[in-house]
């Protein structure tokens, strides 16, 4: 196992393992309209290669001997000393191997490298099972939101912190 940088020749495999995860868990949680919406405009190729031009967010792949098993994107907030983790997901049959916490603490990593004190994230408040993995690797709810995100779509997440900096 090993986690390395997205590269832009990685975009279009990144959009087929998102696709294929975000089917395999949201359905039950957001409907399959708020999927299309979403991939649409997360992961396009342009989107991506885009963010993967910018300072200050970085976007990583989790490869598993050869395959592509996971991902995760993060960058730095307006607020000062804090970093939000935008996406991290793992393939559901690579889930429950410790790959996520691996993401997680590399994240934190970086957010320590770069002066922060704190990893943020929104986590849809019906994903139970997302909830209780940031809870396990030491995220506490913070906050609740629900922000419009167009064509009648909404996210109603809750917003999760951890402290990376000291004795955590």
């Amino acid at each position: 196992m090993r986690i390395e940088p997205l590269a832009a020749a990685d975009v279009e495999a990144l959009a087929a393992l998102a696709r294929e995860i975000w089917y395999a868990h949201y359905p039950a949680i957001i409907g399959t309209a708020q999927i299309e919406y979403m991939l649409g405009r997360r992961y396009n190729f342009e989107t991506v290669r885009a963010e993967l031009r910018q300072n200050g967010l970085w976007w990583d792949k989790l490869m598993v001997s050869a395959e592509m098993a996971g991902f995760a994107s993060y960058f730095l907030a307006q607020t000062p000393g804090e970093m939000k983790l935008d996406k991290l997901y793992v393939h559901p049959r690579y889930q429950r191997s410790g790959y996520g916490g691996m993401m997680i603490e590399h994240a934190c990593e970086v957010a320590r490298g770069q002066g922060c004190s704190r990893l943020a994230l929104a986590v849809n408040r019906n994903n139970r099972s997302a909830i209780a993995a940031y809870q396990k690797h030491g995220f506490q709810i913070a906050d609740a939101v629900v922000k419009d995100i167009g064509d009648g779509f909404v996210m109603d997440d809750y917003i999760m912190v951890k402290p990376v900096m000291g004795d955590v």
